[in-house]
């Protein structure tokens, strides 16, 4: 049987089918869970935001109007439902960054040099062990910035897609983008030197 079209399949939502639901979530599931496991990191975590992402889909199916995709609509969906996870699991204090960004002298000069990782690192970078010590390091940063990082880098949106999703301008996006690339820099450097933790 194939699948209905998206027109259909939103009026069959609409109408309140069993049937429409088992397709929606047969046809974007993968694509929503691939989605929070990126932002979350966790599978456990990953497959309670997307339940909670499909409950919210489902409950605002009249809100649905088309002006995208309906897979454009559930990736929204999804992501804010993990950042609610990740949020509601992380009640911690919010903490400052500014040990971690690059310190200047009056001349302009930095106050250390900038440290450049070698070939050797470049190359490990594409493992999949160097790649969970960006997440963990990701995961040390504080929310504001930690979600700035989430968005633009992890799911690839656009500027104004992650100020419109934050609700805040694009400078405040830019600033927060910046000076969260700055401190992962710091933190994995650290990591690669040998110290362990934030």
């Amino acid at each position: 049987m194939n699948a209905p079209s998206e027109a259909i399949l939103v009026e069959q939502l609409r109408a309140g089918s069993d049937e429409a639901f088992e397709s929606l979530v047969r046809e974007h599931g993968g694509v929503m869970l691939a989605t929070a496991r990126r932002v979350l990191g966790q599978d456990a975590d990953a497959q309670d935001a997307v339940q909670d992402a499909f409950v919210q889909a489902f409950r605002k199916i009249d809100t649905f109007h088309g002006e995208s995709k309906l897979r454009t609509w559930l990736h929204r969906i999804t992501v804010n439902a993990s950042l609610m996870k990740l949020r509601s699991s992380r009640s911690r204090p919010a903490v400052s960054i500014d040990e971690l960004l690059p310190q200047f002298l009056e001349d302009g000069h930095r106050t250390v040099g900038e440290k450049r990782w070698s070939d050797p690192g470049l190359v490990a970078a594409e493992r999949s062990e160097t790649r969970a010590i960006v997440r963990e390091m990701i995961d040390c940063l504080p929310d504001d910035y930690r979600e700035v990082v989430l968005l633009r880098d992890v799911e690839q949106l656009d500027t104004k897609e992650t100020a419109d999703f934050l609700g805040v301008g694009l400078a405040v996006v830019k600033t927060r983008l910046h000076r969260a690339r700055q401190a992962l820099r710091t933190l994995l450097a650290r990591r690669f030197a040998g110290v362990t933790g934030c």
